[in-house]
């Protein structure tokens, strides 16, 4: 069942049922099967780019869709309820845009967002290292510059799209001024000595690729450099409070698409006489489940709101990413729970859910980094 929404605009609305009919169309019928065969859906990216989907909250000027984050937000779900690889690689994408767009120069921006934001080029954001997820100022992958070039050494652990990106945003090393000295760059996939390890064997969004990206003597112009020098952590840690958003509204999703399906099966299913749905016990824990899946809603949307309308959402992202993201983890456990031993099996997409939810309780910064940051707020 689709989820209700309260929609700001009759385009918003237009906008919802045209992402609900690609998403019943080219997505969700190939769901499984790409999943179970750890296929990456480069053309899927291609078809949502080319419909003005994956550009949807810059501004039409640079070729974006011009929209608010409350209606970007509930896009990526309804992508994410179909296919939740997708969805995080739609997240990661705007990510990936994000540095261009906002520490760009105009001639940056003129040469490289089109494309970008049209879908054309797929991108993959590398910020994380083997020892350095939660810490990124203690990243090592270096950046020294040679004229009018920089080249570039290191690698970066756990990059969405690592390997099928058509280009890179870089976090690297300028000096040995801790957190001071990162600087970010924009890096072609075909740039020589850059190449991708081996894909990582996960638990679950089998369909999302993720890989370390090796740098080896990488050399990128001076002038894909976004920013100045130094300035590479700020422009990461502004681009991530808009990730965490995007990756509650992914989990959302997901946790949609479970209450969907264990709602489907429990209506279906019959045990003494009557559907299961309307055993006590079993209604109790879809209500719980519905619950927790609106409660998720609203927590980002409330945080989106606020990012659009200009005031500090920093708090309010994580507070969304953290309530979303264990919604979607309690949720899709529980949908196994409703379906019993059909949950267990992969029959059913039950199972293959509550694989993906975990790592959303990890990526864009574990929950247990939710709740320092949202802790430090109070504290001030």
């Amino acid at each position: 069942m689709p989820a209700e929404r309260l929609l700001p605009t009759p385009e918003a609305e237009d906008l919802i049922e045209l992402v609900r009919a690609i998403a019943a169309k080219e997505l969700a019928p190939r769901a499984a099967a790409d999943e179970a065969s750890a296929t990456f859906p480069r053309d899927v990216f291609t078809t949502l780019g080319r419909a003005g989907l994956l550009g949807l909250p810059y501004p039409e000027e640079v070729g974006g869709g011009g929209q608010t984050y409350e209606v970007y937000l509930q896009v990526i779900e309804e992508i994410a309820t179909a296919w939740a690889s997708v969805g995080v690689g739609a997240s990661v994408h705007a990510l990936a845009c994000f540095g261009l767009f906002h520490a760009g120069t105009p001639e940056q921006q003129q040469r490289w967002l089109p494309d970008m934001l049209g879908g054309e080029l797929l991108g993959a954001y590398c910020l994380s290292e083997a020892h350095a997820g939660s810490d990124p100022a203690a990243m090592r992958t270096r950046a020294v510059r040679h004229g009018d070039e920089y080249v570039l050494d290191g690698a970066k652990a756990w990059t969405t799209h690592g390997g099928q990106a058509d280009f890179y945003k870089v976090m690297a090393r300028t000096s040995d001024d801790g957190g001071r000295g990162i600087s970010c760059f924009l890096v072609p996939a075909d740039a020589p000595g850059l190449s991708a390890d081996h894909p990582e064997d996960k638990m679950g969004l089998t369909g999302s690729t993720t890989a370390t990206m090796l740098f080896d003597g990488v050399r990128v112009p001076v002038e894909r450099r976004l920013g100045a020098e130094g300035q590479g952590l700020p422009i990461a840690l502004a681009g991530l409070d808009a990730g965490r958003l995007g990756i509650a509204a992914v989990a959302t999703g997901l946790a949609q698409a479970a209450l969907d399906t264990a709602v489907r099966y429990a209506r279906e299913r019959e045990t003494f006489g009557k559907p299961i749905i309307e055993h006590q016990g079993l209604a109790f824990l879809l209500a719980d489940m519905a619950a927790a899946v609106e409660s998720a809603r609203a927590t980002y949307l409330h945080a989106a709101r606020l990012r659009d309308a200009g005031r500090p959402y920093s708090r309010q992202a994580s507070i969304a990413k953290l309530v979303a993201t264990d919604a979607a983890m309690a949720t899709t456990t529980n949908a196994v729970q409703v379906l019993g031993g059909a949950g267990y099996t992969k029959d059913f997409p039950a199972e293959r859910y509550m694989r993906e939810a975990k790592v959303m309780q990890i990526f864009e910064g574990t929950n247990q980094i939710q709740r320092m940051i949202i802790g430090r707020h109070l504290a001030r």
